[in-house]
């Protein structure tokens, strides 16, 4: 017989775990608490719209590493469409003054230039660097599998990003944006708007648009749930057995090897190998009881900062509304939503430019912003309908600040909070993207292996600060190539 892998977790790295080791022949279970798969790479219907929770654009739409694992995955096949927007998002002041940033590097330069001449200089090192971000490679094999010869053969590829990682590394946007020293006005407020958070790394604004600028972070025609159901389809079709409602509750340890799970319900299901894709706090911490933590999961879940929370009103609009700016960033800090105050402002994404959101003639608007998980911890019962409430009352007034006349128009209302998120992911905090890039962290990643505990891996965004889809994908397929090397067994990815 086969050896048995449990997954816990259907998100995209659970999903990942499960194509790659159903792929590779051994007996695969994925755990999901859910009753759908996909995790936070999900959406949702009311009344045929289609809120999406997760995708605004995926890098690897068009080549390298992360392109392959999409490809293998099923995210990408032959039937997908992939948009390329020109505009990456738009900035409005609360005086309604815009500032674009674009996709290509090129061009945004030359708006840039356009706003304030004199910061040529600035302008030009800023863009100069951004350019330099699009030379990043990612690894195909883990840290553990990989030969000096792996890193010899990206060294001259990279060596001028290596330069900006060693002068930047260690410094926050802020910091970047100081060192600049923009004349402009405009563009000194619009950047510091884009990064309120004091630590966010200078190099996760840096590599923002390297992706965008080579067409490899496109938005997937369908968004979300149809990304995360190709997923279920390429691992069913392998073989992979998938149970929804199954939540786990501890891990089972023999001898310091894992041997399978107890789900809530006292069900015990042995496995040789368990890979767990789920929140990573709730792994460590709670289902192996904290016993075989490091110093530096301890110091990570201490120190490191989290990804505010999202609260996100989606609007279901009985008109079209045409826009093809993926996400425009509404600044109004010391705006009031529910009892929110909002720390720069709030995002509004209108789907248009997605036929699958709507129906013909409708719009599917999104409108999110951060509300710190300390407002929701013990938010229930009555106390927690008003707020929804008020929320929505709020949002339907932001919105019509920016589309006037439009409440007359809306057709459905609906409303996810922080505690919707943990509710059905456990995600710790509600933390979306868990640890939030910071000067601390920004190159620095966690083991997917715990010491002193044999046959067990972890994947996720959990273990990459910054989080998002293609390292989960990523670490999914890596804990699967550790596992065909315990296993002694040549690892396929097709």
């Amino acid at each position: 017989m086969s050896p048995k892998v449990v997954i816990i977790g259907g998100g995209v790295a659970g999903l990942s775990a499960g194509i790659y080791s159903a792929l590779n022949g051994f007996d695969t279970e994925i755990l999901e608490m859910h009753s759908v798969a996909g995790g936070q790479c999900t959406a949702w219907e009311r009344k045929n719209f289609h809120f999406d929770y997760c995708l605004h654009w995926l890098v690897g739409t068009s080549k390298g590493a992360f392109h392959d694992i999409w490809k293998e995955t099923n995210v990408l096949n032959d039937q997908t469409e992939v948009i390329d927007h020109e505009i990456h998002s738009k900035i409005v002041d609360r005086y309604g003054r815009e500032f674009i940033i674009y996709s290509n590097i090129d061009r945004w330069e030359k708006y840039l230039l356009e706003i304030s001449p004199e910061d040529s200089s600035p302008i030009r090192r800023m863009c100069k660097d951004m350019r330099k971000s699009a030379l990043i490679e990612p690894f195909t094999l883990p840290p553990e599998l990989r030969s000096p010869l792996e890193y010899v053969r990206l060294l001259p590829k990279m060596f001028p990003l290596l330069v900006v990682v060693k002068k930047f590394g260690r410094m926050t946007c802020r910091e970047y944006f100081e060192k600049l020293n923009f004349k402009s006005e405009k563009i000194r407020s619009a950047l510091y708007s884009m990064y309120e958070e004091v630590n966010f790394s200078a190099l996760g604004f840096i590599f923002m648009l390297g992706w965008f600028n080579q067409k490899n972070a496109g938005y997937i025609k369908g968004g979300s749930y149809p990304l995360a159901q190709r997923m279920v389809e390429r691992f069913v079709n392998l073989g992979g057995k998938i149970s929804y409602g199954k939540k786990v509750e501890k891990i089972i340890v023999e001898n310091n090897k894992a041997k399978g799970v107890i789900l809530t319900d006292g069900i015990h299901i042995p496995a040789d190998f368990v890979v767990s894709a789920a929140d990573g706090y709730s792994t460590i911490y709670k289902m192996l009881d904290g016993k075989y933590s490091s110093r530096k999961f301890d110091h990570a879940y201490k120190n490191w900062a989290l990804f505010n929370p999202l609260v996100q009103v989606s609007f279901g609009i009985n008109q079209s509304i045409k826009s093809d700016i993926p996400i425009v960033l509404n600044l109004c800090k010391g705006t009031t939503i529910g009892r929110t105050i909002l720390n720069s402002g709030y995002s509004v994404m209108n789907y248009s430019y997605d036929i699958t959101m709507a129906p013909e003639g409708k719009t599917s608007i999104v409108l999110r912003y951060e509300s710190p998980w300390k407002l929701w911890e013990n938010l229930d019962g009555e106390e927690y309908k008003k707020e929804k409430e008020q929320i929505r009352k709020d949002a339907v007034a932001c919105l019509e600040k920016i589309y006037p006349g439009i409440t007359d128009s809306i057709e459905v209302i609906d409303v996810a909070t922080p505690k919707t998120d943990v509710k059905f992911t456990g995600v710790k905090e509600g933390s979306y993207e868990g640890f939030m890039l910071s000067k601390e962290n920004m190159m620095k990643s966690l083991k997917m292996y715990l010491p002193k505990l044999q046959n067990f891996y972890m994947a996720g965004q959990w273990l990459v600060p910054g989080g998002g889809l293609p390292p989960s994908a990523q670490t999914g397929k890596w804990a699967v190539q550790l596992i065909c090397k315990k296993s002694k067994r040549k690892f396929r990815a097709k």
